[in-house]
């Protein structure tokens, strides 16, 4: 007899919350033994092979390729090995729940309207399928008496959430804020820019609008109000006058090209630590000449200037231990060693794999391992645990000609530095004007948990590192 297992949407890590089908690697029905790697899935930093856990065979594959899913979503129906039927097939999906670590939009409570119409009747919503509408849903459409089956889903396969049986019960008012401001005559009614621009759209006399703002002053969701309750539609503004653009003109082109899992994650990440870290700068100009002499002057493989700096600022944070920490709310994490996050660039967006203990490592060792970390971070290979937490970050665009720049600090970590190309400049040596490579750096750090003077007292030490260089 056929067993039939379904396979889901994996869970790596506290924080995951869904994953992205990257590429199946075996096609439906094709046989396949223990150890073959089924599909990619691209979750936010790497992407992770799955492997059969024995010999089977995808009878029915259901999830496509490039698409996002919630963990615990079915992906695919698995048997050992055998032939299944349709109906086997058919059932098992029908029956399917994802379990408790997969995502609910529902987890979170959806307010209820302010008021709400008497309900009709209990008819439209019995007998429901749960796969078909949720229980909120359902309880919802009793208490407002909406017709489930006239209701648009927006869940997966056309599941109905409450918030869908809402907005059927409360339709919304077609309201347009594009299009041409008609030429009207200055209103002598107090309000704002957007208010008069809705207003004149939909041909509403702000005169008789009851403005909500300070002095009766008419704002934009006062006549959205009017607008509401008279029903009244906003005329389609006019179509562009595509002749009068002239030939060859393609300003207008371009491509909908949808972010993925990673670059999502990167833009919420640093939004986030945006808003919410207050960032202070620190920065300073350093003289590399004697680095660069003494990198010179290695025989054999040579470490990289990265990899130079990657060892002055594991020293620098031994020295103003206040940089090398984590900051957790209320909450501050100091290191002993020093964990340093190192920014990678990849086709599908940076990575910053950590290399633990770097103020125990050589200059070779260093340069071994960012070497080997680098590599499985542009192919997608590292582990969750090569890539989280860290103490420190350091981000280096002087390969892309930069000279300076401000990077945003990468949390929990209490600072990153960022680290531009080496330019000839003029310095004062012992009184003499003289023409050497500087680096120019700057130091981004959490003011909840480092004042100015932590910053400057590591500057000074990591610039001492690398303007004296047998220091390292």
């Amino acid at each position: 007899m056929t067993t039939l297992t379904p396979f889901t949407m994996p869970k790596w890590g506290i924080e995951m919350a869904e994953g992205t089908i990257a590429e199946w690697m075996v096609a439906e029905n094709a046989p396949f033994t223990r150890g073959t790697v089924l599909t990619l899935i691209e979750t936010d930093k790497i992407t992770n092979e799955v492997e059969a856990e024995k010999d089977g065979r995808f009878v029915r594959i259901i999830a496509e390729a490039g698409q996002s899913y919630p963990v615990g979503a079915l992906l695919a129906v698995l048997s050992d090995g055998g032939e299944a039927s349709a109906a086997e097939i058919d059932a098992l999906v029908a029956s399917f729940r994802p379990s408790e670590s997969g995502f609910d939009p529902e987890a979170s409570s959806t307010p209820s309207p302010p008021s709400a119409p008497p309900a009709t009747s209990d008819a439209a919503a019995t007998d429901i399928d749960p796969a078909l509408a949720s229980p909120t849903a359902i309880q919802e459409a009793r208490r407002l008496g909406v017709d489930l089956a006239q209701v648009q889903g927006s869940g997966r396969n056309g599941r109905v959430f409450a918030q869908d049986v809402h907005q059927t019960a409360y339709p919304s008012p077609s309201v347009s804020l594009a299009g041409p401001f008609p030429a009207t005559p200055p209103s002598s009614v107090l309000s704002t820019p957007v208010a008069r621009r809705l207003a004149a759209l939909n041909s509403v006399d702000l005169s008789s609008v009851a403005g909500s703002g300070a002095r009766g002053k008419v704002k934009r969701d006062d006549v959205l109000a009017v607008l509401k309750q008279t029903g009244a539609e906003a005329p389609s503004p006019p179509a562009p006058d595509m002749s009068a653009a002239p030939a060859g003109d393609h300003a207008a082109h371009f491509d909908v090209v949808p972010m993925s899992s990673m670059r999502r994650t990167i833009a919420r990440r640093l939004t986030e630590a945006k808003q919410q870290i207050p960032h202070f700068y620190v920065r300073r100009r350093v003289r590399a000449d004697r680095l660069l002499a003494l990198r010179g002057a290695i025989q054999g493989e040579r470490p990289s200037v990265n990899d130079f700096l990657i060892r002055a600022c594991a020293l620098a944070l031994m020295e103003v231990p206040a940089l090398n920490i984590q900051v957790h709310d209320k909450e501050m994490h100091r290191f002993s060693g020093a964990d340093i996050a190192v920014a990678v660039a990849t086709d599908r967006g940076l990575v910053t794999p950590i290399l633990f203990g770097a103020d125990d490592l050589s200059l070779t060792d260093i340069h071994g391992r960012m070497a080997s970390l680098a590599q499985r971070a542009r192919t997608g290979k590292l582990r969750p645990e090569e890539f989280t937490g860290g103490s420190f970050s350091i981000s280096n665009l002087g390969g892309f000609g930069v000279e300076q720049f401000d990077a945003i600090i990468n949390p929990p970590q209490g600072a990153i530095l960022a680290v531009g190309a080496a330019r000839p400049e003029p310095v004062d040596d012992d009184g003499a004007i003289r023409i050497v490579p500087v680096l120019h750096l700057s130091l981004s750090c959490d003011h909840r948990a480092i004042d100015g003077a932590d910053g400057g007292r590591f500057m000074a030490a990591l610039a001492k590192l690398i303007e004296q260089p047998h220091l390292l």
